[in-house]
């Protein structure tokens, strides 16, 4: 039970880290924001940080574009892709590792 809910956590966090990177990509890019990211795309962070963190999946969760339950509200998933769009050609510059896992986990659920 204990490495079950370890190996959730690692994979949990290793999703919150692309998610954080691809926003702060998009805030700095789009809002100016160096250091911090802007009030709107902290929401964004913490909104997505909370589902992962409540999704139903757990380790067998594939990515969030490709899931059968849509549980971000309208407003959000419309803003997140948004930021998908924007930062994945991005993210493979700044973070080749994170962009490689996260192809690779795309096209393991696909």
């Amino acid at each position: 039970m204990f490495i079950k809910r370890s190996f959730q956590m690692k994979k949990t966090s290793e999703e919150k880290e692309t998610v954080l990177k691809m926003i702060k990509i998009y805030c700095s890019k789009k809002h100016n924001s160096n250091s911090e990211l802007c009030k709107e795309c902290s929401e964004l962070r913490d909104y997505c940080f909370k589902r992962l963190e409540c999704c139903p999946f757990g380790e067998n969760k594939g990515t969030c574009g490709r899931c059968e339950i849509h549980c971000y509200k309208a407003e959000y998933r419309e803003k997140i892709k948004e930021v998908m769009r924007f930062s994945g050609p991005r993210i493979i510059i700044y973070e080749p590792r994170l962009a490689l896992k996260h192809l690779i986990k795309g096209l393991r659920h696909k």
